[in-house]
């Protein structure tokens, strides 16, 4: 399975479920059935690789905004969420966190931002089809700590002047 094919199936999904993000991962899991284990592998390579392509703290500060507060499992949960929203979406938000205030139509954060499933469909559809656990996909180890600069989350003025875009559509102040 190759990018294109990857973002292929993610796309569909999401467009199918009309952006719920449960029933994107249903609909990922009974699309990836119908694959052989390998290509379920390589979806889950190219997933897992662009998750961590996404531990960022620039990324995470822009969750923040958009989630009013992110935890470390809710920030997991987002680049879920992230990914599942496509390739357009998911490039744009890592070359400039603060455009997801124009790539995003609509953002509800009771929720948007949380796709925590979407990160199980691999696995899931790979045990349906062999009876077994999903072996080691061969990625290097996720890094222990998000790249870049931390950022101090509960610096209101920091985050509205690193993400104003987001912090304008948001929180209007």
């Amino acid at each position: 399975m190759d990018e294109t094919e990857f973002w292929a199936l993610v796309d569909g999904a999401r467009e199918d479920a009309e952006g719920d993000p449960e029933e994107q991962a249903d609909l990922l899991v009974e699309r990836l059935v119908l694959l052989d284990p390998e290509a379920v592998l390589d979806f889950a390579r190219h997933f897992e690789a662009r998750y961590q392509r996404a531990y960022r703290w620039d990324l995470w500060g822009a969750a923040w905004v958009l989630l009013d507060g992110c935890s470390d499992d809710a920030f997991d949960f987002f680049r879920c969420w992230l990914i599942g929203q496509g390739r357009e979406v998911f490039e744009g938000a890592l070359h400039d966190p603060d455009a997801l205030a124009e790539l995003l139509d609509d953002f509800d954060e009771e929720v948007d931002g949380d796709a925590e499933d979407l990160g199980y469909a691999a696995d899931e559809a790979y045990e349906q089809l062999t009876g077994l656990v999903m072996p080691d996909l061969g990625l290097p180890p996720a890094p222990e700590e998000p790249e870049g600069t931390p950022l101090d989350f509960e610096n209101e003025a920091l985050l509205a002047a690193r993400y104003p875009r987001l912090w304008e559509r948001l929180r209007g102040d």
